[in-house]
């Protein structure tokens, strides 16, 4: 098997690679320098060339703020070039992974998404995500969807070293409290994508570490598993906008992968625990 994964300099792109070359599998990672996504010409040479098996295609258009004010250009690498993905994954033979998120749907209500709930984006980056999963669904079957919700991982910006840094330079922080969803570490998903692209289980799923909790209740907790003295000060989402709308309800159902068979993700605390370790071990600065 030959796996090819896009977004290789991403959190999750570096922990597929990192897994797949552990498990002795050939593996290709590649990042924005090896091929404009939205070239489907220049795409479907790379692919042609390289002759994977498996496509688990990471790269996208994230910052989700900055979407609002560059739609077009969202839209182009997280639905064009998710196109250009798919026609390229046709043309050898290669199934698909493609990574998606729980801005698909309202965020509204307390009770957790299941995988059939219909689209209903409420941002610029989620309505472009739609768009890559259609193209997904509708122009092929061999694929697995996966939808997560919250990452953090080792290569890049996330929402736990943020805060590690500023409860290093604050003694007080303030994190919105009526957000609530699953934090992933990039690890945990990436077992998962190993675990299922050997396997001919296609269809769409949501996976994320074991556990709802607020962003308010997690940077509480990242503060105590530090050893940062810094309060974490509670507040509404009214109180700290932002230019896209986040969802208030990112709860993701676990069920379609307990369904597959597939080994349940680890709890939060396990994921966070494990996180803080990896950063100590490498000496990552926040």
């Amino acid at each position: 098997m030959k796996v090819l994964v896009t977004g290789f300099g991403g959190q999750l792109g570096y922990d597929v690679i990192r897994l797949l070359e552990q498990q002795g599998v050939e593996c290709k990672g590649v990042d924005v320098g090896d091929f404009d996504l939205t070239d489907g010409a220049a795409v479907k040479a790379y692919v042609t060339d390289y002759g994977p098996d498996v496509i688990v295609h990471c790269a996208a258009y994230t910052a989700v703020d900055k979407a609002e004010s560059e739609p077009e250009i969202c839209a182009r690498v997280n639905g064009v070039g998710t196109i250009n993905i798919v026609r390229a994954a046709l043309s050898v033979g290669a199934k698909v992974v493609y990574i998606s998120t729980d801005y698909v749907f309202s965020g509204d209500g307390d009770q957790p998404f299941e995988t059939n709930e219909p689209y209903n984006p409420r941002n610029v980056y989620g309505l472009s995500k739609v768009q890559g999963e259609m193209a997904v669904r509708s122009l092929m079957t061999r694929f697995f969807i996966l939808r997560t919700s919250w990452v953090f991982g080792r290569n890049g910006k996330n929402f736990v070293r943020t805060m590690l840094r500023l409860g290093t330079e604050h003694p007080q922080v303030r994190v919105v409290c009526d957000q609530v969803g699953s934090p992933t570490y990039t690890r945990d998903l990436a077992r998962v994508i190993c675990d299922l692209i050997p396997t001919e289980k296609y269809g769409i799923y949501h996976v994320r570490n074991e556990g709802y909790i607020s962003w308010a209740e997690f940077a509480e907790k990242i503060m105590r598993k530090a050893g940062l003295p810094c309060q974490v000060v509670p507040v509404l989402t009214s109180e700290y906008p932002t230019a896209a709308r986040r969802p208030l309800n990112s709860r993701l159902s676990a069920q379609s992968l307990k369904d597959a068979g597939i080994h349940p993700m680890p709890s939060v605390d396990s994921a966070l625990d494990r996180y803080l370790q990896e950063l100590r071990e490498e000496q990552i600065l926040f």
